[in-house]
Parts: structure tokens; sequence; C-alpha cells
């Protein structure tokens, strides 16, 4: 079944201290949305909120015409999650692990073990499937998150800083896979802060910064709100830069070179 999924005037706040305010946007199925923004721009919110992690202050997020508030735990079953921090059980093998999550997603018996399997064949693991994560590199973790998060066959991807210690062929398999998964059916939400990146696999994007969407829409678009041809880096750093990042690079060199 294909589903989209619908920001609603999503507002956070933590104390008194707003962590996003009024973000909004729809994410149709088969399609491929970039979240991107700045450190503190409230993209890591923002992501918490759009899994049910957290409850909003205000607003509010609907999947397949509902919202999940009526349904949480009927809508994460539905989701398949890479987080920005690889949250493991790091005493278990991946396989174990991977066991555990099939379990818990209550995936028949034999077809988690053939998935898993495969799975882990094809992303590379097999020679480590059954060691402790513990001894396992930041990529090699990473792929266990993004087997976990396929491993059911989830409607709606929510994917955080998922080339994270990946090397170069795991990348560039994980962009192909991307487009082949949106082409499905699945609604995908890609959220980065590298842009090329996010500029490789995704045709529209949301801007955040200061907890607000400042521009958004097809990353063509976006170019021609700034200047012709640019790269995508160049639209974000004039979208929400208000410092000269070359000049300020100067500026450190000189000092850093000061003497006595």
């Amino acid at each position: 079944m294909q589903a989209g999924l619908d920001a609603r005037h999503l507002t956070k706040y933590y104390s008194a201290v707003p962590a996003i305010r009024d973000v909004s946007f729809t994410l149709a199925p088969g399609t491929i949305l970039g979240l991107l923004g700045p450190n503190g721009s409230g993209k890591s919110t923002t992501v918490s909120l759009l899994t049910g992690l957290r409850e909003p202050s205000a607003g509010q997020v609907w999947f397949d015409g509902r919202n999940i508030a009526d349904g949480l735990v009927e809508y994460k079953a539905r989701v398949g999650y890479v987080s920005e921090e690889a949250h493991l059980y790091t005493f278990l093998s991946a396989r174990e692990h991977l066991d555990l999550i099939g379990r818990l997603r209550r995936l028949p018996s034999h077809l988690m073990t053939h998935k898993i399997a495969t799975l882990l064949d094809l992303f590379g693991l097999t020679g480590a499937a059954d060691q402790p994560i513990s001894g396992y590199s930041k990529g090699m973790k990473q792929k266990v998150l993004l087997i976990a998060a396929l491993l059911h066959d989830p409607d709606l991807l929510i994917l955080d800083e998922p080339e994270s210690g990946l090397d170069l062929t795991a990348g560039l398999m994980l962009r192909h896979l991307i487009p082949i998964l949106a082409a499905r059916g699945k609604t995908i939400l890609y959220s980065s802060h590298v842009l090329d990146h996010v500029e490789r696999v995704c045709a529209e994007v949301v801007v955040l910064h200061h907890g607000r969407i400042v521009a958004e829409g097809r990353v063509s678009q976006l170019r021609a709100m700034t200047q012709r041809n640019a790269s995508l880096e160049d639209v974000i750093a004039q979208l929400v830069t208000t410092v000269d990042p070359a000049g300020t690079a100067r500026d450190i060199a000189d000092v850093a070179g000061l003497r006595a």
C-alpha cells in the first residue's frame, strides 16, 4: 500500500525554547524529500517527531490519511528508520541483532531467516555476521542499521545521515537503492548535512534554519532563487549563512599564523 507523509504546523519546545516552529511539508508516495539545514536548525527534532519518538508541542503528523497519534504502534510498524547515531545491541552479533528486530517486527521465521542471510551477504557482512557488533567499524554498524530498517519492507523510510561511515562502494550502492525503493512506491525522507549526498538522490528539498523552513522546492528552483548553475551547497549557504565562511577561514589562518 502506498502512503504519503504530511507534517502539519509542527512546533516543538524544550522548556521554553522552541526547537522548531510551524514546520509544514508534504511528502507524496514514491518521492524522496531532502531535509537540510546547519547544526541547530531543527532537523533532528523534526525527524524525532516524524518517527513518533517525540510528541509535538503543537501541530500533527499524518500518514496515509491518518493522524499518527491515533495509532502510533501501527504507524511505527510501517516505518523504517536509520538514526544518526548507531543505537545497536553491541553485545549481540549482527545476525542476532537482526533476528531480534525481525521477531519484534513479527516476520515469519522462514522469511526472516532468508532475508537476514541475503541482506547480510548483499551488504558484505556475511564474514562478520556472527561476531559481536562491538568490534564493528562505524561503517559496518551503519550497514546493520540499514538492514534493520529495510527488513520488514516498510512503507515509509526516514533516513538520518544514512551514509555516515559507509565506504565508497556501499555509499554508491545506497544512492542507487534509494531511487529504486521510491520507484516501488516507498515514501522516503532523507535528512543530511552532506549536501552532495542529498543532491544526488533528492529532486526536492526542505531547508531549515533556526527551527523554521526558509526554503523548499525542487533543487533547480532553489538555484533560481540565488544564482544559475550554483551548487546546492552554494544555494544553502546563501539562504542560511550570516557570516562569510571564506573570510572567516582567512581570519582564522591569519590568527593561527601569528608569532611572538
